[in-house]
């Protein structure tokens, strides 16, 4: 059975936050929940285009200044979130950047891991008590099958200071994000309702290709893919899925159902052996909560 965004549940009276949401699929995720009725959230680095991309969606939808590669920017958000907003019912850790050039964070992290994991793990962390407090919350942290490519967790050189391969970094930080999403999920189950789940897009014709700061020879092959892949509106709808179908359960990962992942309906998925190891996750955790100075209430 195929699940579509005329599956979504009716959302009003639930508060919806949704990182990079201003374009690509984050505007699709949010611009579908705000549809349905939600009070949706916009958390992006660049306020006006925030504004610019919640003039085009119908409902009530918000904007909330968020630098995820300052870690500064991201406990003020999370301040103005829980200031604003007595519930948050969904999470959804959506931004990221892809096969960037070696760059760092204004804390000194790696740009992809940085931006991709620490990032979200420190908002989601600091957004806690709230989503504790929601019934029936949800985190959904975006990742990507990119989590199979030349991917580990390099704890001996996590910020790739000796060398660097954009392909491989790319790798770890969304290995990183299914890591944290079993994990948290497993410190959830002894606190109630709340949920993490997991998804991805599949090969979606967004912005993320062409603004990766990949030079010419990579960056034209993947636009090229992009643009003969399937649009934003069916690349969110895993993520759409794993927020609002009341039978997802914690731990789950979905993403399209058509051959290989590329393309199609939202369906549960499985991710690579190395993503469940047990040992890794916990040791994963611990140095996120070291890096970014964010302990977790579970």
């Amino acid at each position: 059975m195929m699940w579509t965004d005329q599956d979504i549940p009716d959302q009003r009276g639930r508060v919806a936050v949704v990182t990079g949401a201003n374009t690509g699929l984050g505007f699709e995720t949010a611009r579908r929940l705000a549809g349905c009725g939600a009070t949706v959230v916009l958390a992006v680095r660049d306020a006006e285009k925030g504004r610019q991309a919640a003039r085009r969606m119908v409902g009530d939808v918000t904007v909330q200044s968020l630098d995820l590669a300052s870690l500064d920017s991201i406990r003020a958000a999370a301040a103005a979130l829980q200031e604003r907003h007595q519930r948050i019912d969904l999470l959804i850790n959506n931004a990221g950047v892809f096969y960037t050039d070696k760059q760092v964070t204004r804390d000194g992290f790696e740009l992809q891991f940085g931006t991709n994991h620490l990032a979200h793990f420190a908002l989601t962390g600091l957004l806690l008590d709230t989503l504790l407090a929601t019934p029936e919350s949800r985190v959904v942290t975006v990742s990507s099958t990119g989590h199979r490519i030349r991917a580990a967790i390099h704890f001996d050189d996590l910020q790739w200071e000796r060398s660097y391969n954009r392909v491989a970094a790319y790798g770890q930080s969304k290995l990183a994000n299914l890591m944290f999403t079993y994990e948290l999920q497993r410190r959830l189950a002894r606190r109630g309702s709340t949920a993490a789940v997991a998804a991805h897009r599949g090969l979606s014709s967004t912005e993320l290709a062409r603004n990766s700061g990949s030079p010419a020879f990579i960056r034209m092959p993947l636009t090229w893919l992009a643009m003969a892949s399937q649009n934003a509106a069916m690349g969110a709808l895993p993520t759409l899925r794993a927020a609002t179908d009341p039978a997802v359960l914690g731990g789950q990962y979905y993403g399209p159902g058509g051959r290989n992942e590329v393309r199609g309906y939202p369906r549960l998925v499985t991710s690579s052996p190395e993503s469940y190891d047990l040992d890794v996750q916990r040791r994963l955790w611990a140095e996120s909560e070291r890096l970014t100075g964010v302990t977790f209430s579970v």
